[in-house]
């Protein structure tokens, strides 16, 4: 967590100016998180900074659709979007600040980014979330 800790600052930054709007916020042991539900910007859906979650709507524990099923490649059944932005929060915990610039560099959010991949391949099977697994 501490390798973590600068891109968990801006995480904090902003999960404070979200409750200060509505939000709410909660540590999730099981998570290794403190996870910010009703976040009030963005498209939808959820974004990890470190060992914060921001999620736009009500409860992290609901159904989603893969990156790849999204992109119309397969029929993927849905995951549970806390296990993917688990799955991201394991990945910043071990590459802590280089994780941002690994991210942009496979692609950003796309379901060709290696990280997404295994964020979704943890989701669906609950291991396999190491960007570079051989699975």
């Amino acid at each position: 967590m501490v390798w973590a800790l600068p891109v968990s600052a801006l995480g904090l930054l902003l999960a404070a100016a979200a409750v200060s709007m509505g939000a709410t916020a909660r540590i999730s042991r099981k998570d290794f998180a403190l996870v910010v539900q009703k976040f009030p910007w963005g498209p939808g859906g959820a974004i990890t900074f470190g060992n914060v979650i921001l999620h736009t709507g009500a409860d992290l524990d609901c159904a989603c659709t893969t990156y790849a099923h999204r992109a119309g490649l397969c029929q993927d059944a849905p995951i549970i979007l806390a296990d993917h932005e688990r799955a991201h929060v394991y990945q910043y915990m071990v590459l802590g600040v280089l994780f941002l610039p690994l991210y942009l560099l496979c692609g950003g959010v796309s379901y060709r980014n290696r990280f997404e991949q295994a964020a979704d391949r943890y989701a669906q099977t609950g291991r396999g979330w190491w960007p570079w697994a051989n699975f």
